[in-house]
């Protein structure tokens, strides 16, 4: 089966990461998943538009604890990674799927602005949630595991189960 590498860069986070504990071969490990979003400018005058592009990542092992730790939604991005093309029989039928995996991951926002999107997005101090942890210095270069494999569903898809509105 054949990687293609992918580059996904100057995107947002369209919501929060979601973390989550799955049984490995060797044990528990931490699997994340992201949704970035970034535009691509195409065309020149009056046929100049945006698109844009909604990627679901998964990431894996201290990138994953990482990435729910100090990303947030509308943070900021750069993500290199493989797509895979996976299938499986559902009720008689094959389902074709494309997974995404993030082997890198830069963290763009300073940590004054990183501080300032957790805090906007967690519950005050009343809730009984704590302060926010301080983010490093950006950018910050996140390698993961490698050879692990995820499946994961369109990016309209996840884009529709968050129903939040994209931040930028």
């Amino acid at each position: 089966m054949a990687f293609v590498r992918v580059e996904q860069r100057n995107a947002h986070l369209a919501g929060a990461v979601r973390l989550h504990t799955v049984e490995g071969r060797d044990g528990p490990i931490s699997k994340a998943t992201l949704t970035a979003i970034s535009n691509t400018r195409r065309g020149s005058g009056e046929n100049r538009g945006e698109e844009a592009t909604a990627i679901q990542w998964t990431l894996w092992g201290k990138q994953a604890d990482n990435a729910a730790q100090y990303l947030g939604k509308g943070s900021h991005v750069n993500v290199v990674g493989r797509v895979q093309n996976n299938n499986y029989d559902k009720d008689g039928e094959t389902v074709y799927t494309m997974a995404f995996t993030a082997e890198e991951i830069d963290y763009l926002d300073t940590k004054a602005e990183g501080e300032a999107l957790r805090a906007k997005q967690s519950p005050g101090p009343d809730e009984g949630q704590h302060a926010p942890q301080a983010k490093p210095a950006a950018p910050v270069k996140a390698k993961g595991a490698k050879g692990r494999k995820a499946a994961a569903p369109a990016a309209q898809a996840a884009l529709d189960e968050q129903g939040d509105p994209i931040p930028f």
